[in-house]
């Protein structure tokens, strides 16, 4: 009978067990509730990591292979100004909604090109800029002038 790695290592490293329950728990509560509302009335919801501050925002989705369809990542910039992202060590193509101050989408860059240096801009100042696998946005038609709904935009 096969035994897990955790499960040979546990007299070892008692420990263990809790710290992956705890990762996983830290994780879930990491992520928070995002709508976007189609201006035909239409309304998606979505589980998103936010990231707040400069090393957070550095890191966005680097590295990672996979992210669940309903999930994304959204980048708080704590001020509306002209942005530019890339997607350097980025393996998953994405969809990048560029976000104004009041939730409505300034503009879309889709089916970004997995670890690409080119730069993508924002086209204009923004508060947020939202990440989802690409695609996402015209599978579900958002589009701009669309309304994302999350405590950071103000109506």
């Amino acid at each position: 009978m096969r035994r897990s790695v955790l499960q040979r290592f546990r007299p070892v490293f008692p420990a263990l067990g809790f710290v992956a329950a705890l990762a996983g728990a830290v994780y879930a509560q990491a992520l928070e509730t995002l709508s976007i509302a189609s201006q035909s009335g239409q309304k998606q919801s979505f589980r998103v990591e936010v990231a707040r501050n400069d090393a957070d925002r550095a890191q966005g989705l680097m590295y990672r292979r996979t992210m669940p369809a309903d999930q994304g990542m959204l980048f708080d910039f704590g001020r509306v100004e002209a942005v530019s992202m890339w997607m350097q060590n980025t393996y998953l193509s994405l969809d990048m909604l560029f976000i104004r101050p009041d939730g409505t989408i300034a503009r879309i860059a889709a089916n970004t090109e997995p670890l690409s240096t080119r730069t993508i801009p924002s086209g204009e100042p923004v508060l947020a800029v939202l990440e989802l696998n690409a695609g996402m946005t015209a599978k579900l038609g958002i589009k701009p002038g669309d309304r994302v709904e999350h405590p950071i935009f103000k109506r």
